[in-house]
């Protein structure tokens, strides 16, 4: 089926030669919002880091767009990853640089070079996460919200088909946290699957989509 983008088998999560996930069975489809939810070391981040290859895979069948995770080669993984927006906790831009510039880092380096068209991408990206006004802006001088909205700006340059967003809200306070979760939702909503890890189960019902939690090395639909 074309519109299943993530499909995990049986599937192991090892973090440091210690099983944090056994048995992961799970399809997830274009145009989904997915949680995951569950307590700190229940495996939510680890089970993320092996959807962008941060983490193997020691168990099971996986593939994320078509990509064999188990068989793929190390080579291989940017070539993954530029189909991926991945947002962190901790923003992880570079402060050295305006956001403008943090964006424009980041097309050259996904291959972007007709400068008109990297333009209009960033100005289209910062429109989107409501920043249009902030590309000449350093990090330091944003608020943490105004920061995340940046890193999904980032996220979401290339289009991608999967953003995986891990605790996106957990450093913001509540109502900027809804903001994200809203942006993020949207995103969703034009047909890229989002999968976010959060402990804050109050957005789950002001933000409906498909849960499932990390639990005694499970993972459970609920």
């Amino acid at each position: 089926m074309d519109d299943v983008l993530i499909k995990y088998k049986g599937v192991r999560v090892s973090q440091d030669y210690d099983t944090v996930l056994r048995g992961v069975d799970l399809e997830l489809t274009k145009g989904t919002f997915v949680y995951l939810i569950g307590k700190v070391g229940a495996g939510k981040s680890s089970l993320l880091k092996t959807m962008y290859g941060e983490l193997d895979i020691t168990d099971g069948e996986a593939e994320v767009l078509g990509f064999n995770l188990r068989k793929m080669k190390q080579r291989h993984l940017p070539k993954l990853r530029r189909r991926l927006g991945i947002v962190f906790q901790d923003f992880q831009l570079l402060t050295d640089r305006s956001v403008h510039d943090n964006l424009l880092f980041v097309l050259r380096a996904t291959g972007w070079h007709n400068r008109p068209e990297i333009e209009k991408r960033i100005t289209a990206v910062l429109r989107l996460v409501g920043m249009a006004d902030k590309g000449d802006k350093l990090p330091n001088e944003l608020s943490g919200g105004e920061q995340q909205r940046v890193v999904i700006a980032r996220a979401v340059l290339n289009s991608p088909d999967i953003i995986l967003a891990d605790e996106p809200t957990g450093n913001l306070d509540v109502e900027t946290g809804r903001a994200i979760t809203k942006l993020l939702h949207d995103l969703s909503d034009t047909g890229s699957l989002v999968v976010m890890t959060t402990h804050n189960l109050q957005l789950l019902r002001e933000f409906p989509g498909e849960v499932y939690r990390c639990e005694d090395q499970r993972l459970i639909k609920e």
